[in-house]
């Protein structure tokens, strides 16, 4: 007992050691769980070429125009060029997305209720590849933009099933066809976020057409190559046309030094100051950035005492083998140098004196 009692700081050590495992393997898992902030990593796939995500989200009275949009891709080629990019020939240096939020009523026949519509242009679905359970995505090379993509809860209430690639239903009064259905993201970040209303996909321009005053984009999403980190952010930053506009910088938003910071600000982290109003899944993020902030700590308080407990063993191993070197080792060597050297001496005194013993 008392031999184990002796032993306890190290069988501290031990479990505290396998917990801020656990930890940080929880951190890795958080921060690589939505499939919304990796978009950067799968469109580089397997090239070696880097890329950074950035998001604006903008402020609740200014919405981005298209023609502004337009101006700001056009930017975005010049600032490649200058990076020595050669953008006339090389394909796959630059990405982007973009949507605008609201509320519409749809009806087939009897059936009808009010739900969420997010309208969107660009590759949308590329930085979200929502799980399909029948049909196919909104694309921007779509012929006709009257196709619809609707969660599993409308398809219920529409069609009272899932499998209705094709049919028709009306938003508004006006006719729309069903591209398919999706299903929303099973983590509890998203689901929280996501919460229990049903949710729609259109085109912007078919969107633009039911309501003329929408006002604009108020979400904004590239992918763009970097050739040195930080260049996406700083290129976005000086030219994106609405300055009062929120970045985020998806790419980098779980490294440890972010979610420091995200600690340090305590409080302020919670309280939402801006007058964006966030998507979804840029909620849902920030939930999962604030569960990785925490599984960042967990991990350093856990394993402070093992890493000490280390460098103590080290420091210990060092000085006892110093004074183990010092009192053993380097005087017998030097013993046996010495009686070495005596051994050659001699034989070389009787090789020139034989006879003379």
């Amino acid at each position: 007992m008392r031999k184990l009692l002796r032993h306890w700081p190290l069988a501290l050590a031990l479990v505290l050691a396998v917990c801020c495992g656990v930890c940080v393997w929880r951190l890795w898992a958080v921060s690589n769980l939505l499939p919304s902030q990796q978009a950067a990593q799968r469109w580089k796939g397997d090239g070696l070429r880097e890329f950074s995500q950035i998001s604006f989200f903008m402020p609740g009275d200014q919405k981005l125009t298209l023609d502004q949009l337009y101006a700001f891709r056009n930017d975005m080629a010049k600032k490649l060029k200058d990076a020595s990019y050669d953008v006339e020939r090389e394909t796959g240096l630059f990405n982007d997305a973009w949507g605008a939020s609201g509320t519409v009523k749809v009806a087939n026949g009897r059936r009808s209720g009010e739900v969420q519509v997010f309208a969107v242009g660009g590759s949308f679905f590329d930085f979200h590849p929502l799980p399909l359970l029948s049909g196919n995505y909104i694309k921007p090379n779509d012929v006709m933009d009257d196709r619809v993509l609707l969660d599993r809860e409308t398809a219920w209430l529409l069609f009272g099933g899932v499998d209705l690639s094709g049919m028709s239903f009306s938003i508004n009064g006006t006719p729309f066809v069903a591209a398919g259905v999706y299903e929303h993201e099973k983590d509890g970040f998203s689901k929280a976020a996501y919460g229990e209303g049903m949710r729609i996909y259109m085109s912007y321009p078919a969107y633009v057409r039911l309501f003329p005053d929408s006002g604009g984009v108020s979400c904004y999403e590239l992918v763009l190559a970097e050739p040195v980190k930080g260049f996406a952010r700083t290129a976005a930053e000086e030219k994106f046309p609405i300055k009062r506009a929120e970045l985020q910088d998806n790419t980098y938003r779980f490294e440890p030094g972010r979610l420091f910071k995200l600690l340090r600000a305590g409080m302020k982290r919670s309280m939402h100051l801006g007058t964006a109003v966030y998507p979804y899944w840029e909620n849902a993020a920030r939930a999962a950035e604030d569960r990785a902030a925490t599984w960042l700590l967990a991990a350093l308080i856990t394993g402070t005492l093992p890493a000490a407990l280390l460098i103590y063993q080290v420091i210990r191993s060092l000085v006892h083998g110093k004074k183990k070197l010092e009192d053993d080792v380097l005087p017998e060597a030097k013993t046996r140098t010495r009686e070495f050297f005596r051994e050659q001496s001699r034989r070389r005194w009787e090789k020139k004196h034989p006879g003379e013993y």
